[in-house]
């Protein structure tokens, strides 16, 4: 069997970074890790290419060569999956389908003519399917309730990957949360009990890694790394030493809950091991959405205090904000970007709230009426409310596109990156020095160029680089790094403002819905 594993286009997102990436010749952030772990749960005597489509496209050999194409996407992608399911099918192949988008809506994908649908988690699911292949059948769809235990999981075939393309390479350790914040869709399909793989089975998979060559970072993309915190500290520990004894190949970046902050030895393991930045769900600084939205674990201490212990342990934190949960009070646009400042958090993805397919806030809204017609739910920050919210959508939409370009003024975000580096802690240890790539000095040379020279930061720049130089060294090539990041977002700050303004034209064109009022004790957490 000759399976041709196909990943469809990420738009342009705060995560694309597309100008960050062409400054060190890379073209995708991350690489599609469900389809590789596909590719090893699948019988290994069946054969496997891999197209990434935001590397490149198919070739007509691959197309050709293929006696059937497996597609996994997220919601974001869900445009491109869907015309390239129909241009599979147009060349009489056999078409699978999975991954979060369609687990979700199935009948999204059906109906443009997938075959099989490989929904939920694979370890369970991608047997079936093989089951059935080898039956013969032409069909089906292949769904199970049941969480598998992740320690069956084999190594992904990193080995399909077109390495030279991605900036950092994906491993993850656990499935799901423990907690229960209303418009998350990962407890959904993950459950609320993370499962973790064995500290050997991580360890081996960042072996093969290392025996193909990669250097460059590594992005835990669990959901919530230190949901099960037990574990997780088991892996840190055998980490600490494989990292030393491997010469500290590799550096980590991952997503966490706030309540890493009350865990210092969780924060120093974490830093031991090379851990560089950490991404919060932080959402908003109002205590009642936080509440309405069952967010309790964002209630319990100051945020602004918690995001500083983990600077200061050594964690660069990147930040999640949503704006429009029920209830919300004007001016929270503002909040946010107050928020972010005090904090010194440099880097923040910021959205509409989006009720996700099947979550706890869809279910809710569907039940009150509140659904707008057509539109399914989109994590992007170019897309207006899926909703009916409780102020008017103008006023939420118009706060956000401000606040958005706020925290991405130039000037802005060099100061907060600034403060946040000043604090920053930083490991015991220090990596052997590497000859820089080439690449990589050009690049440098273009941020100062830009940053330094060109733009109306530049007094700022150098103040800051040389105090930086002085006073925290050990974090400089971070703080470079980071500094570096803005020429993403001074131009998607751009792409945001023409989307979410265009979009609101037409929506108010149509004739705005009234906000909708929700009695007293609805809100109440």
């Amino acid at each position: 069997m000759r399976v041709l594993l196909v990943y469809p286009i990420f738009p342009k997102t705060f995560w694309s970074y597309e100008k960050i990436l062409a400054l060190v010749d890379r073209k995708v952030l991350l690489p599609p890790l469900g389809l590789v772990t596909v590719a090893a749960i699948l019988p290994q005597e069946w054969e496997f290419k891999l197209v990434d489509r935001n590397i490149r496209p198919a070739t007509e050999e691959e197309w050709a060569w293929a006696d059937i194409v497996i597609f996994s996407a997220m919601i974001v992608q869900k445009q491109d999956l869907l015309a390239q399911i129909q241009e599979a099918k147009r060349r009489g192949k056999l078409v699978a389908v999975g991954g979060p988008y369609p687990t979700s809506t199935p009948h999204e994908v059906e109906k443009v003519g997938a075959d099989f649908l490989i929904l939920d988690e694979g370890e369970i699911t991608l047997p079936m399917f093989v089951e059935s292949l080898q039956k013969g059948e032409k069909s089906g769809v292949f769904r199970t309730t049941e969480k598998p235990d992740v320690t069956i999981t084999p190594i992904p075939r990193f080995d399909l990957l077109e390495f030279d393309a991605y900036d950092m390479m994906s491993v993850q350790f656990s499935r799901g949360c423990p907690f229960q914040c209303e418009f998350c869709d990962i407890i959904v399909l993950y459950g609320r009990k993370p499962r973790t793989k064995t500290p050997a089975q991580l360890l081996a998979e960042l072996d093969y890694l290392y025996e193909l060559g990669w250097r460059r970072s590594v992005f835990m993309v669990d959901d919530n790394f230190i949901g099960n915190k037990r574990n997780v500290k088991l892996l840190l520990k055998e980490l600490k030493v494989w990292v030393k004894e491997h010469g500290y190949p590799f550096f980590f970046d991952t997503e966490a809950s706030v309540d890493l902050a009350q865990d210092p030895e969780l924060m120093q393991l974490m830093v031991d091991c090379g851990f560089k930045a950490v991404f919060l769900g932080i959402e908003t600084p109002d205590e009642e959405s936080l509440q309405l939205t069952k967010k309790f674990q964002n209630t319990r201490g100051s945020l602004a205090d918690a995001v500083q212990t983990i600077i200061k342990a050594g964690l660069r934190p990147m930040a999640g904000f949503i704006i429009g949960f029920d209830g919300e009070k004007s001016g929270a646009g503002d909040r946010i970007v107050r928020f972010a400042e005090q904090a010194a958090i440099p880097s923040t993805t910021f959205a509409m709230l989006q009720a996700l397919p099947n979550t706890a806030l869809w279910h809710r809204l569907t039940k009150e009426g509140r659904l707008r017609e057509n539109q399914d739910g989109n994590i992007n920050q170019t897309t207006l409310m899926n909703f009916i919210p409780t102020r008017p959508l103008e006023e939420i939409a118009r706060e956000y596109v401000e606040a958005f370009c706020a925290l991405y003024d130039p000037v802005a975000y060099l100061d907060r990156t600034y403060r946040c580096f000043l604090m920053l802690g930083s490991p015991d240890w220090t990596p052997a020095p590497k000859k820089p790539e080439l690449i990589v000095i050009k690049a440098l040379l273009i941020v100062l160029w830009r940053q330094g020279i060109l733009r109306e930061t530049r007094w700022k720049f150098w103040h800051h680089l040389f105090s930086i130089l002085k006073r925290n060294p050990k974090v400089f090539e971070q703080y470079i790094s980071t500094c570096a990041h803005n020429e993403h977002f001074i131009e998607y700050r751009q792409i945001v403002r023409d989307e979410i303004e265009g979009q609101l034209a037409a929506y108010l064109a149509q004739g705005a819905e009234k906000p909708y009022v929700v009695e007293k004790e609805k809100v109440v957490a």
